[in-house]
């Protein structure tokens, strides 16, 4: 999932004009690797999951402002603070969108690469290991922003012979399928703060990839990793869905 290119957009916030009243306002910031970045889709800016997540919420009358903090062959590893790597890139643009009156919501989709065989960083990244490093995230963005809240998708499936610069096959996947209950867990250990993300692209995918997926050709042949257009707008659609359900639990949260 590493890719040779200039990223110039991305971590950058994107701000709308607020045209409804406060209570729709609300402000992401996505945490991925490359398919939240949007590889191999011919214009990331307006094609990439988060982008077609933001356009569904603002036709359903949500105001959003977001910031797209996928990065190509990320990890966990790569988004620890320890790491000074990308945890940095999301400070400055939770910064630029952090604000009293408007809730910061945290979108968080990592593990794929985490679950390669041998490639990016700190991989393989163990199902326990994997739970502490978003751990130490969560709890990191926890303290420096209040109030904010943590949405954890489950990473979307992979054919088992996908392999580029790096190496995820069979046992990656089968690695890959070993962090959905750690997810659980952390959800549990967070209650009011972090929520269940989708989990329905997994077997979604799944079932269809050559219609939703880039082909793509690597040494055991072609491989499919990166969803298409199509697929990144239902990927999308998959998180809008879930944003709309944890904005509703607030508002159950805030009558209560």
């Amino acid at each position: 999932m590493k890719w040779l290119f200039i990223i110039f957009w991305i971590c950058l916030p994107v701000t709308p004009i607020w045209a409804q009243h406060a209570s729709n306002r609300y402000a992401v910031v996505f945490i991925g690797n490359s398919i939240t970045y949007g590889a191999t889709l011919q214009s990331p800016e307006k094609e990439a999951p988060p982008v077609q997540m933001v356009r569904i919420l603002e036709e359903k009358g949500y105001r959003i402002q977001y910031a797209n903090c996928g990065f190509s062959g990320s990890t966990t590893v790569d988004f620890l603070p320890v790491s000074n790597k990308y945890f940095p890139k999301v400070l400055q643009a939770a910064d630029s969108l952090y604000a009293a009156d408007v809730p910061l919501f945290f979108s968080i989709t990592l593990g794929t690469n985490d679950s390669a065989e041998e490639g990016p960083a700190g991989a393989p990244v163990s199902p326990e290991q994997y739970k502490k490093n978003l751990q130490i995230i969560i709890d990191s963005l926890h303290r420096r922003y209040p109030g904010s809240s943590f949405v954890l998708h489950q990473p979307v499936w992979y054919s088992p012979n996908t392999q580029n610069r790096s190496v995820y096959l069979k046992e990656g996947l089968q690695r890959l399928q070993t962090y959905t209950p750690q997810l659980e867990l952390l959800i549990k250990e967070h209650p009011g703060f972090v929520f269940k993300g989708d989990r329905k692209g997994f077997d979604f995918f799944r079932r269809d990839p050559k219609k939703y997926f880039t082909p793509e050709k690597g040494p055991v042949g072609i491989f499919y990793l990166h969803p298409n257009a199509q697929g990144a707008k239902l990927l999308g659609s998959f998180w809008a869905d879930c944003f709309v359900r944890y904005i509703a639990g607030r508002r159950k949260n805030k009558q209560e």
